[in-house]
């Protein structure tokens, strides 16, 4: 039980969850506007398992490559508090990549080759020579690449059975991906604020080189807008789903400036706080998308 427990750690929980309902969002969205294209659930359930296995790979060569700052700033996760050696973890980090591959490779080259393009920048987010995550523009754009398009688009198409790469840019998926995509600057630049102790300008994050207050503002105005064209989309027609888009997207805003407006950047536990409400939001948004736009 301890094992699972360290294991669940490791995985970054609050990634996991994402992942999973992210992919089951995208796969209602299939269900509802395309259900005669849809994969058979063997080939979902491989499909939610590669996504998995790749967020471990990711999250898990995230945490292999930054022990050190996490010592300081995030003592609690299993390789900085001594819980999981690096040996193990690499072991984790190397099986879940594999069995991500494994995973996409039996559902189609496609779809491998999809999983294939998120890992090599999941991969080169922490690993040199690349190293993304060394400085915001090329780490920002690296979250977003993978958590906006790639995964939204990539998995849509992979499931009404369409290839990724065709052009196909099909209408029903374009306001999640620029809401993804906006909230992905956001976790990008929120997520390191509490670390401009453990950085010393080591990895050149937003906050490192522009500060706290300047980081969490330019998320704060990233975010909002987002909010706002959800919102309008709700507004331009009166039907049960825009009135629910509507209603959900002004309480969520409502929510999200609320909590920024009353955030004191100088607190570390309300911080973090912030943070892991603003995954609640990224949560929610995943959960009710499929009923807003279709």
């Amino acid at each position: 039980m301890k094992a699972l427990l360290i294991f669940w750690k490791f995985t970054r929980p609050h990634t996991i969850i994402g992942s999973t309902l992210s992919i089951l969002s995208i796969y209602f969205l299939a269900l509802f506007t395309m259900p005669l294209s849809l994969v058979s659930e063997q080939i979902f359930f491989l499909s939610l398992l590669s996504a998995l296995g790749c967020n471990v790979f990711i999250t898990g060569l995230n945490q292999y490559t930054d022990v050190e700052v996490d010592k300081i700033n995030k003592p609690w996760l299993p390789i900085a508090s001594g819980e999981l050696s690096k040996k193990s973890a690499l072991i984790i980090i190397i099986a879940s990549g594999a069995i991500s591959l494994l995973s996409a490779a039996t559902c189609n080259i496609d779809f491998l080759l999809l999983i294939s393009i998120i890992m090599f920048i999941g991969f080169a987010y922490s690993m040199p020579p690349l190293k993304f995550k060394r400085g915001h523009i090329a780490a920002a754009t690296a979250i977003t690449l993978v958590r906006g398009l790639l995964v939204n688009l990539g998995f849509y198409l992979h499931f009404i059975g369409q290839s990724w790469y065709s052009g196909n840019f099909p209408g029903v998926v374009v306001p999640l991906i620029i809401f993804v995509s906006a909230f992905s600057l956001g976790i990008a630049w929120f997520k390191d604020i509490p670390d401009t102790h453990g950085d010393d300008g080591k990895f050149g994050t937003l906050a490192v080189k522009q500060g706290r207050k300047f980081a969490f503002w330019a998320g704060v105005l990233v975010v909002a807008p987002a909010y706002l064209y959800l919102i309008l989309l709700g507004l331009k027609d009166f039907y049960p789903q825009s009135v629910f888009a509507l209603i959900f997207h002004c309480i969520a805003l409502t929510l999200f400036l609320i909590s920024a407006q009353r955030l004191d950047l100088s607190n570390e536990k309300k911080i973090k706080n912030f943070y892991y409400f603003f995954w609640g939001l990224f949560f929610l948004e995943y959960l009710a998308f499929p009923f807003c736009f279709v």
